[in-house]
């Protein structure tokens, strides 16, 4: 039954997903895309902006182009969800945009700027064009559910903090289990995104009770991060005078992994050298798998009990260098159910339809501190 009486056969829903250089956006009615397109940012225009958060206007813009000129009625969109960002902490769920999620999405450290903030401030904006709709964001990067024990990192000074891709792990975790008949909430589940950054959460009987630190260093190296790196190492860096703090965290994340080794951070770029028989990039493969097949192995030491099953997914668990290299390890801790691609508007699409149907109810942003 549908919440209030909406007519879910009318109702449209839009999502947006905010990337570096493009911003895909898909539209939806009863859980079908009608829409998709992915809208690409020339450098030369995205150049044109100080930060990254001044791309708001010009990015909406363009969506609202392209919902025109493929005459999309503004008027029946009554739902727009766009990506949770760095925000305080919070349960996973549905929430609405309000002002204190706005200030925080705009509040960041400008030397930890991400366009991942664009998503929750673009839906906003987005909303008050149409005259019916309202904007939300779901399972933002920083869901958490952690054990206490997963926080204790090794010194008092520093906690361990959960920031993975959380809608993209949570959908596809979701998807797995109604596919084999059982509830999300009954399995144990490693789930392995592999995008520009790479996460590997353990979820446990419905909650990621740990998760590598997908933003800043930490678990394996991805194809613009550099994962973790010797600590020693790395404060003898930082002061040694040869380097600035700008310097140092762009080698964690921007330019370390894959482009630090190879030049490149596209995945298909990567893939080509491979192919062409470049010796050192199918290393570069196998090490990243490497990282990532140490890393399943430490998730599936954080329970007791059995895990059912790995799930890989992300852009780049479309490589076959990289999947045929993972594929020699993770079976020996679980199954391995691979789902290549980015599923970020589906998953908020999931939301919505959750949400529309009234089988879930929309949180408030209300952070304490």
């Amino acid at each position: 039954m549908a919440r209030d009486g909406i007519d879910l056969s009318r109702v449209l829903v839009l999502t947006v997903n905010p990337r570096p250089d493009y911003t895909k956006i898909a539209v939806y009615r009863l859980e079908k895309v009608i829409f998709l397109k992915m809208i690409r940012h020339p450098q030369e225009e995205l150049k044109k902006f100080k930060k990254i958060l001044d791309q708001e206007e010009y990015r909406v813009k363009e969506i609202l182009h392209a919902l025109e000129e493929n005459e999309i009625p503004f008027e029946d969109i009554i739902m727009v969800l766009g990506r949770g960002g760095l925000i305080r902490p919070v349960h996973s769920g549905l929430y609405l945009v309000n002002e204190k999620m706005k200030r925080d999405l705009r509040d960041f450290n400008e030397l930890v700027e991400d366009v991942v903030n664009l998503g929750g401030l673009i839906a906003d904006n987005l909303a008050r064009h149409f005259p019916n709709a309202k904007a939300y964001v779901a399972d933002p990067v920083v869901v958490d559910e952690f054990e206490e024990i997963a926080r204790i990192s090794g010194h008092p000074e520093f906690e361990r903090k959960s920031i993975f891709h959380a809608l993209n792990q949570k959908y596809v975790a979701r998807m797995y289990a109604r596919s084999i008949g059982r509830k999300y909430e009954d399995l144990n589940l490693i789930v392995v995104n592999l995008g520009g950054g790479i996460t590997v959460g353990m979820h446990h009987h419905g909650k990621v009770v740990d998760a590598t630190y997908g933003y800043d260093g930490d678990g394996p190296f991805s194809a613009i991060g550099s994962g973790s790196l010797p600590v020693g190492d790395v404060i003898r860096a930082a002061f040694s005078g040869k380097y600035t703090l700008e310097e140092m965290l762009s080698m964690v994340r921007g330019k370390g992994g894959m482009v630090a080794y190879l030049g490149t951070r596209n995945g298909y770029e990567a893939e080509k050298l491979a192919e062409a028989g470049d010796s050192y990039a199918l290393f570069i493969f196998e090490a990243m798998a490497y990282q990532v097949a140490k890393e399943v192995g430490a998730m599936f030491m954080t329970i007791t009990d059995d895990v059912d099953a790995i799930l890989v997914t992300g852009p780049m668990a479309n490589s076959q260098f990289l999947m045929k290299a993972l594929m020699k390890r993770l079976p020996k801790v679980a199954d391995v159910h691979v789902y290549p691609g980015d599923d970020e508007l589906e998953g908020l699409a999931y939301y919505a339809y959750l949400y529309l149907k009234g089988e879930i109810d929309v949180q408030e942003y209300d952070p304490k501190s």
